[in-house]
């Protein structure tokens, strides 16, 4: 078939490796315009954009594909099918109605829960026992369409944002080519979501990344987990704010006020939590590379020292 692909970050990237080299015809690739980033605020070219040049591609980068140009162009790929991997635009009806399939979207989340912008991160952080991927016919709806496949995989207990991410980026590419298969068959089933079971996934924040000590500890763990390695997790120790890279919840109590170090040893800083004892692992202290307690300690700097408090 004669497929559009539609994506800009490293998940999406993988999808369309694996479309290149499944048979099947890319004849364009669509992705956001470049952004400037960096401190020199170059502009720099998107996961995708540097998968496309590198296989000779055309690329194109509209600003919006609600204008009738950008439409337009699009109709004149003669797509069979779209397929949409985190492309963060809004696509249109009219847009949806171009290729003769439709347009597809790898989705990483089990649908109908954790819809729309960040659906790895918050399972882990809501503590759910496994995810997955889900090909989905897109309609008008943020994440409402019909559910074509699905690939589930259990969420481990040292899965961070990032581990989740790479396997499921993997996943995706791999479902998506085997639903192509299927639709070309005609052999690939829709079902319709239950919206009453529907959850949503919040963009993330910055500033979500705060730890506040008065959650218990399996709140704050998970939080760590999710969001590395973006947005990150910090604390503050007077006016110095720590990022937190790696932590794990102990099997016991403290009567300590919450953010209290109760203990400093080389296997890890351990503070009180709102129920429970968090053991930090590795940190980054301002303007440092991230380290573990121990090369915290043997720095000789004192910091994080039992009786402070974080906040």
């Amino acid at each position: 078939m004669h497929l559009v692909f539609a994506g800009t970050p490293d998940f999406a990237a993988t999808a369309l490796k694996a479309l290149i080299s499944s048979g099947h015809t890319v004849v364009g690739v669509y992705t956001q315009p470049d952004r400037p980033s960096g401190r020199g605020r170059k502009l720099v070219a998107s996961a995708v954009k540097q998968v496309a040049l590198e296989s000779g591609l055309p690329v194109f980068q509209p600003e919006s594909l609600k204008n009738p140009e950008a439409q337009a162009e699009l109709a004149r790929l003669s797509p069979d099918v779209m397929i949409v991997a985190a492309y963060g635009l809004i696509l249109p009806k009219v847009v949806l109605e171009i290729p003769r399939h439709g347009c597809l979207n790898i989705h990483a989340s089990l649908l109908p829960r954790w819809r729309g912008a960040a659906p790895i991160q918050r399972a882990i952080a809501a503590g759910d026992r496994e995810t997955g991927v889900t090909i989905m016919q897109m309609a008008e709806g943020l994440d409402t369409g019909d559910m074509l496949m699905k690939a589930t995989t259990a969420i481990e207990p040292d899965d961070t944002g990032g581990s989740l991410h790479d396997r499921l980026a993997d996943m995706g590419a791999r479902a998506i080519v085997a639903a192509l298969d299927r639709l070309e068959a005609r052999e690939l089933p829709t079902e319709p979501q239950d919206d009453a079971q529907a959850s949503y996934a919040h963009k993330l924040s910055k500033d979500e990344g705060r730890i506040h000590w008065s959650q218990p500890v399996d709140i704050i763990e998970r939080q760590i987990r999710a969001f590395h390695p973006w947005p990150g997790s910090y604390t503050d120790l007077g006016d110095q704010r720590l990022r937190i890279h790696q932590a794990k919840p102990l099997d016991r109590s403290s009567d300590a006020t919450p953010g209290t170090v109760i203990d400093r040893t080389r296997e890890g800083i351990d503070v009180a939590c709102g129920k429970g004892i968090l053991r930090i692992e590795r940190l980054q202290l301002p303007g440092a590379r991230p380290q573990s307690a121990s090369d915290l300690i043997n720095g000789g700097k004192a910091l994080l020292l039992p009786g402070q408090e974080l906040h």
